[in-house]
């Protein structure tokens, strides 16, 4: 299934909520945290001890003969701060035998950081060459290459049958509507966490944590 959404309104709405906070309390993510506020469901220490230095923007190293992505991307590309990765990671309560896809997964920090904590195998999906591009030269440089691929797909499309685990760094529009695949194709027990983002009134999620003046948000894949 194909994203209709024009890519100007997606940098727009992006943009808005990570600079101007938004209406919806569940979108402004990037809202700043109280001195004396905790985590709503607190996660086990993050741990930042790994590192991927992100070359974004049209001057990319990366960027050199790469092909135009095969329609324009639903989102601007954002880094996930190393501090969130860990919070994720550990909110997913990621674990050996797990396999994490991160849809929309930039320059890979995220299957990155997940092969290295807890050497798991996973995938990213991103529309965009340069970004995959990105990914496997960190990849490469992390060591981790034997654990982690990247594809340049569309997350809409893409089968994400086999994770046990998905990450996300969406638009909550565009979390809602990949909310009927996340059900089709995920086995029950399946864990997702967004960053940022949640799905509205279409999915309650199980647990909100707060990061560094950020939220994310963990669902399960239910029974039936």
């Amino acid at each position: 299934m194909k994203s209709k959404i024009p890519v100007a309104i997606a940098i727009f709405a992006l943009s808005s909520a990570l600079l101007m906070g938004c209406a919806d309390p569940a979108a402004s993510a990037h809202e700043t945290a109280r001195a004396d506020a905790g985590p709503t469901n607190a996660a086990p220490p993050v741990d930042t001890t790994h590192g991927v230095t992100a070359v974004i923007g049209p001057d990319s190293a990366h960027a050199s003969g790469a092909r135009a992505p095969s329609r324009e991307p639903d989102v601007i590309y954002v880094p996930t701060p190393e501090r969130v990765v860990d919070a994720m990671l550990n909110l997913a309560r990621v674990k050996e035998g797990d396999v994490l896809y991160d849809l929309g997964s930039g320059d890979g920090r995220i299957p990155i950081a997940a092969a290295q904590r807890f050497g798991v195998r996973g995938v990213g999906v991103d529309i965009n060459p340069v970004r995959v591009r990105e990914a496997n030269a960190n990849a490469e440089a992390a060591g981790v290459t034997g654990l982690v691929t990247f594809k340049e797909a569309d997350l809409f499309e893409e089968d994400i049958s086999e994770a046990s685990v998905v990450t996300l760094y969406l638009l909550q529009s565009l979390n809602v509507k990949l909310r009927p695949k996340l059900l089709a194709e995920l086995r029950p027990g399946t864990r997702i966490v967004s960053h940022a983002f949640d799905m509205a009134d279409q999915w309650e999620p199980e647990q909100t944590q707060e990061i560094d003046g950020t939220r994310i948000y963990l669902w399960t894949v239910p029974e039936g």
